[in-house]
Order: C-alpha cells, then structure tokens, then sequence
C-alpha cells in the first residue's frame, strides 16, 4: 500500500508522514523549492524523511517569486507576534467569513498548486492516497486549510484523471490532523517516535550569532507562536537544535 505525501519539514507535514507510515503505507515524500523566504525547511524535510526511512522523495523546483503576492516569496515584512494567531480554539475551528483576516504569509494557490504535483505523481504511481498535514484549528488563517477545500479538491482529481474517470481508482485526500490542535499534533508525532527537532516552522529565521550560515527561528512570528504554544500546552519541550540549519 503506498500513499504521497506531502512533506514540507514542517512539524504538521512531519506528523503526518508518521502518521502514514504508522498505518502501513509505504510513503513517497513530495517536497517543493517554490522561492521560499528561505531553504531551511527543505533541509528539514530531507532529515525527516531519512529518519522516517523514506526512501522516495522527490523535490519539484519552480519559482513563486515570479508571482509573488506573499511575505513567503516576495519583500513583504513577515507580522509578529500576532495575537489573532493564538486565538483559535479546538472547539470553535475558523469558519469562512469576509471578516476574517487572511495574513500576509498566505502564500497565492500554494495547497492547489501542491496538491496538482501530488495528483499527478499519484496518477503515474496509481496511488490512490495523498496525505496532507494542513489542520484547522491551529491554523493562520489561510483558506486552503479547511475540510471544505480539500472536499473540493478531492472531487476535482476525479473528475479531471484519466485514472479515475475510467474507473480504475477514486483520489482520496487525507488530511489526518485537520481536527486536531498544535498539542495534540505533537502529542500524536511524539508517541510515534517523530523526532521534532528535525523540524522546522520559522516564517523568518535569524543569524546565529555572527555566522550567517546558521540560523535560528525568530520566536514571534505567526508559526513559532503556535509551535512554541502547542509544546507548552502539550507539556513537551520543543527539542529543536536551533544551531545545525544552514543556508
């Protein structure tokens, strides 16, 4: 049985190859260089799947920079220490509301595009799974984290591959943590065996000390104030080695 997934670094993505492979699929690791701000979490998706023993992992390179519209892949100031990022709780998941504030780290299409690499590399393989490691509860506010989207999404592979429309194979998009918050996610990666410190979440990482070679996370934005609340709220330290990322 094997199944894509998609693998970020990230701790959600991390999790969820665990996941994957804690329920017997044999995992093909799908990573992206897009011009991200930064190169560190495809360092991190590298030693999470060798300490995985994942053994097919592809990276796909194109440049989003060219689009831009993100403080991920262009000049815009990534916010910190947003408070509205520490708001949403396990009972009331963010709901699609015109009041809602998307943040600047939304990066344009990014899930759709991902996604779109993963079913066609599922297509080829004829794997009929693909994990992604989104949630939406302990989320930023981006739209392509919520179960309605990847509803949709799943319905469009179905109706858009030659795979499935002759009736060979149903896509099925598994997203396992979508229900779950930070702390749990960790908890569940932690009885698993996941070694968080090959992870990575900083949005805008900062030189260590003089050498600019190593970095560490910032600490205030939007994705270090959730990781560093769910470890607490998960009574678990967050093991990061905060000196072995280099550029």
């Amino acid at each position: 049985m094997k199944a894509v997934v998609l693998l970020s670094g990230g701790l959600d993505s991390a999790t969820t190859a665990a996941i994957a492979i804690a329920e017997g699929y044999e995992v093909h690791a799908l990573s992206f260089d897009y011009g991200q701000r930064h190169r560190i979490e495809l360092q991190s998706a590298k030693m999470v799947a060798e300490s995985l023993g994942i053994n097919k992992h592809l990276f796909i390179k194109f440049d989003l920079r060219d689009i831009g519209g993100s403080a991920l892949t262009s000049d815009i100031e990534v916010p910190k220490n947003r408070t509205e990022a520490l708001t949403l709780q396990p009972s009331n998941p963010p709901a699609l509301e015109s009041s809602v504030e998307i943040p600047v780290t939304y990066v344009p299409a990014r899930n759709t595009i991902f996604l779109s690499f993963a079913l066609s590399w599922a297509e080829v393989l004829e794997v009929p799974h693909i994990f992604i490691g989104a949630n939406a509860i302990d989320y930023s506010g981006y739209p392509d984290c919520r179960p309605e989207y990847f509803a949709a999404f799943e319905a469009m592979a179905n109706l858009s591959t030659k795979i499935s429309v002759e009736g060979k194979m149903h896509f099925k998009i598994k997203a396992p943590l979508i229900s779950l918050a930070k702390a749990e996610i960790i908890k569940k990666g932690s009885a698993l065996g996941l070694d968080y410190a090959k992870t990575w979440s900083c949005y805008d990482p900062l030189p260590r000390f003089s050498d600019s070679l190593y970095y560490i996370p910032c600490g205030s934005c939007d994705s270090c104030l959730i990781r560093a609340k769910g470890f607490r709220e998960a009574g678990l330290p967050d093991p990061l080695d905060r000196s072995i990322y280099r550029e």
